[in-house]
């Protein structure tokens, strides 16, 4: 998560040192310069030989109406060869600070495609390209309506037909999903699909947020008690509204829950809660998504023409089969649906799993004076909070990157432009500082038999994060417990049958259970599509997550970019939409873009 200043640097400092005695600033204009001749007469041989032979183009949406990598020159000459005529891409111009980070040259720059305005980033090194990003920021004659172009709100002297904020709002509400169709339909109302929402609204594209919940937040508020946000608040800003300057580092769930219903309100989004999508049906022929949709009980039809699943990062609850599950005469539920341990004292509680929801259930229930212990099957990768936020967060989200000029935008596009080919190297130079600052806490939890690592390939928390969603614990109290014995930890071990009131481990243990909670993940986003949708449409889109990085539970082939996130899917105009605060802000944008294109006829050509 560093900045331009921290990995890079690490990275490039064994490099051979530039002796030109051209400015940082007057070398990179020159080259952008030189690149943009080159683009603008689709010469894209020329364009390709600017880069090294170890070079990367990151787009998003610019030339291929796409999420994109292409690793090496062959494959960003078959990208240019195949998009130029048709982008247009050209008047790259220089703008903002250039700075020198080891052997690279970086900066900024914006340009312009026959549709859209976009800014893109890139690295020379040894005066050649290296890491190259380009992303749509908006497009031509549909802007965003903002400073002098906003709305004034009021139409001044007076009129017989004069309208009136208030009830053109209700009107709106009236008819929407009743009377006339919307052109999107977004089914998830948490925080993925109120950013993507909002971004939708801005841009003039009609739009139904399907949230079950009684009101928006209560995704959040349902959750434990003792929830609150891991990652700190420079992190989680939503799109147009950022958290105020007194905010707290750290948010409870409650709340964020509440951010979120005011956020509805403030940005007039169509939020229809107490409503669940029961199923949906595309009709190839007219383009339109036939969702059912019972509301507040009451069964509604909508056609719109974009669909999008917002359901958060993953699908389902995983379950888990065991021997002697429905002999167990306590309580067993999965993590999901967790709410407080209340009423837990003197029980005898098991957790199955050991990663951030199973540590943050496991602390709950020792508060409430439950003997709790932890079955862990597999290493937990485990940082401290306050490490955390000073080795990784704090040259991009963080009080010190606000006070160095890096806004949340700016730190989001930093992080976007490095390429996730490189990302494991930058990440173990983080972790190789955060297991040294740490080593005290990993050594204690080692001492009691909680297993620890880094990952397969020492790459840490966020590597596993984008690669399986799983493995990892923010720790924000837990480890203690486990260190000091409060909650005890088996591991290397599963439950191999469940009696009556205890469970027995697959070591021949035999454990006291009144409680059983299972913390074992979610399945993919297109299990989701198979209950609503189709068996078939959820099989041929396949699942979300993960890069192909070869690690277990993210297997090959190599993606270079997460799964079917926020780009077209192997089924006509339907989408998936989601992570945490960080990427539902940052690829709202993207997504909204995409969606607003097709509803104003704007060919969209995926590469």
């Amino acid at each position: 998560m560093n900045g331009q200043d921290g990995w890079l640097g690490a990275i490039m400092a064994n490099a051979s040192e530039n002796t030109t005695k051209v400015s940082p600033r007057s070398e990179l204009k020159n080259w952008i310069e030189k690149l943009d001749h080159a683009l603008r007469h689709n010469n894209h041989e020329a364009a390709v030989n600017m880069f090294g032979k170890e070079c990367y183009w990151r787009d998003i949406l610019a030339l291929t109406w796409n999420i994109r990598t292409m690793e090496g020159r062959k494959d960003i000459g078959a990208m240019l060869a195949a998009t130029l005529p048709g982008a247009g891409m050209k008047n790259l111009r220089l703008e903002g600070k250039v700075t020198r980070v080891g052997n690279c040259i970086e900066g900024w720059f914006v340009f312009d495609t026959k549709v859209a305005r976009g800014k893109g980033h890139v690295r020379l090194r040894e005066g050649v390209g290296f890491t190259m990003l380009t992303t749509m920021q908006e497009l031509k004659g549909h802007e965003e309506k903002q400073g002098q172009t906003r709305e004034n709100g009021i139409v001044h002297g007076a009129s017989l037909e004069r309208k009136i904020w208030h009830e053109d709002k209700a009107n709106e509400e009236a008819e929407l999903g009743i009377t006339r169709q919307p052109y999107c339909v977004i089914v998830g109302g948490g925080q993925g699909g109120i950013a993507l929402g909002a971004r939708l609204k801005r841009l003039g594209v009609e739009t139904i947020i399907i949230e079950k919940n009684k009101h928006a937040g209560d995704s959040w508020r349902n959750r434990y008690r003792s929830l609150v946000l891991h990652d700190p608040v420079w992190y989680d800003h939503l799109p147009y509204i950022p958290f105020p300057e007194h905010w707290p580092v750290f948010t409870p769930k409650n709340k964020i829950g509440d951010w979120l219903e005011m956020y509805c309100k403030i940005m007039e989004l169509n939020y229809w809660s107490s409503s669940e999508c029961k199923n949906a049906s595309y009709n190839s022929e007219s383009k339109t998504w036939m969702v059912r949709v019972e509301r507040n009980g009451k069964p509604i039809t909508l056609r719109p023409k974009q669909l999008i699943f917002a359901t958060g990062s993953y699908g389902p609850p995983r379950a888990i089969s065991i021997k002697g599950q429905d002999l167990f005469r306590g309580q067993q539920y999965h993590s999901s649906i967790h709410q407080t341990s209340a009423g837990s004292e003197g029980k005898h509680c098991v957790v199955v799993g050991a990663n951030s929801s199973a540590h943050d259930i496991c602390a709950d229930m020792w508060e409430h004076g439950a003997h709790v212990t932890m079955i862990q099957r597999t290493p937990t990768t485990i940082v401290r909070s306050q490490t955390l936020m000073k080795v990784a967060f704090a040259d991009l989200y963080s009080q010190k990157a606000v006070k160095s000029g890096i806004s949340v935008e700016k730190a989001d596009m930093i992080f976007a432009s490095t390429p996730f080919k490189l990302l494991p190297e930058a990440q173990r130079i983080i972790y190789k500082e955060i297991a040294s600052k740490d080593s005290d806490l990993i050594e204690r939890l080692n001492k009691v038999g909680f297993m620890t690592d880094y990952g397969e390939d020492q790459s840490g928390l966020m590597m596993k994060a984008f690669r399986t969603g799983s493995g990892y614990y923010i720790d924000v109290g837990c480890s203690d417990l486990i260190a000091c014995g409060q909650v005890k930890v088996r591991s290397r071990v599963e439950i191999a049958e469940m009696k009556e009131h205890s469970v027995v481990l697959s070591d021949g243990t035999e454990l006291p259970a009144d409680v059983v909670v299972y913390a074992t993940g979610y399945r993919p986003m297109n299990e989701w599509l198979a209950s609503i949708i189709s068996r078939d449409v959820a099989d041929r889109v396949g699942p979300n997550w993960g890069y192909g990085s070869g690690v277990r539970g993210d297997p090959g082939p190599w993606e270079g970019e997460l799964r079917n996130m926020w780009k077209p899917l192997k089924q006509e105009s339907l989408w998936f939409h989601g992570g945490n605060l960080h990427l539902s802000r940052f690829y709202s944008q993207f997504l909204a873009l995409q969606i607003k294109a097709r509803s104003e006829a704007i060919s969209t050509p995926v590469y």
